[in-house]
């Protein structure tokens, strides 16, 4: 299993049960996506450098695909050890980003085939706004919250993976469909019925939060 502490020490503990540090799984080469050697041999990066840059990417991409609070752990563990795993087969044909979101999908959706469950929202709620300094806007943050998560839930998962990574990642077609392992046509196509669903959404919680503001 990776250890996963955020700020802290990052270890991976294999099956046979040794554990190693991030220093020995891999050399301290920095995340260079597209740079090479003077001998123009593409570096490997560095595990330790990958969890320090992409953690809250891979966090946050987890929740938003569906992983409860409780299990939010244990799916980052999962996501660094096929990184662990993986990594010396990473070729960067591709962006870390986009590859690290593949992984994500893919430990997502054993996740949901275990579990068949929908996220509890309170959990998502007392992660995401723990921090909030005061009543008021912890209460307007955690109502924004649940609106997503409810219609982020409400997207079939080929539309909520790009909607995630073409609305809230900003990505464009072509990285989505590299992450999502689909034709950039598709994931266009997807994104649009994505962005009609969740626009229609918007539109019914207005209508009726303007409903209840003047209602006797």
């Amino acid at each position: 299993m990776a250890a996963v502490t955020r700020g802290g020490a990052f270890s991976i503990t294999g099956a046979d049960g040794s554990r190693h540090s991030a220093e020995e799984v891999t050399a301290p080469s920095p995340v260079q996506p597209h740079g090479k050697t003077e001998d123009g041999v593409i570096p490997t990066p560095a595990l330790e450098a990958i969890y320090d840059e992409y953690f809250d990417f891979v966090w946050r991409s987890l929740r938003r695909l569906g992983i409860r609070a409780g299990l939010l752990e244990d799916a980052l563990q999962d996501v660094f050890l096929v990184v662990h795993r993986r990594l010396a087969e990473f070729e960067q044909r591709s962006s870390l980003k986009t590859w690290l979101f593949g992984i994500c999908l893919r430990v997502a959706s054993d996740y949901a085939r275990r579990s068949r469950s929908r996220p509890a929202t309170t959990e998502l709620l007392e992660v995401v706004d723990a921090d909030a300094p005061d009543p008021l806007e912890q209460a307007a943050r955690s109502e924004a919250v649940e609106f997503l998560d409810a219609q982020l839930w409400a997207l079939d998962p080929d539309k909520r993976a790009v909607f995630i990574l073409g609305e809230l990642e900003g990505m464009s077609g072509p990285e989505i469909a590299e992450a999502v392992g689909a034709n950039v046509n598709t994931v266009m196509s997807r994104l649009k019925a994505a962005r009609a669903q969740f626009e229609a959404a918007v539109r019914r919680h207005q209508a009726r939060d303007h409903r209840n503001r003047w209602s006797p």
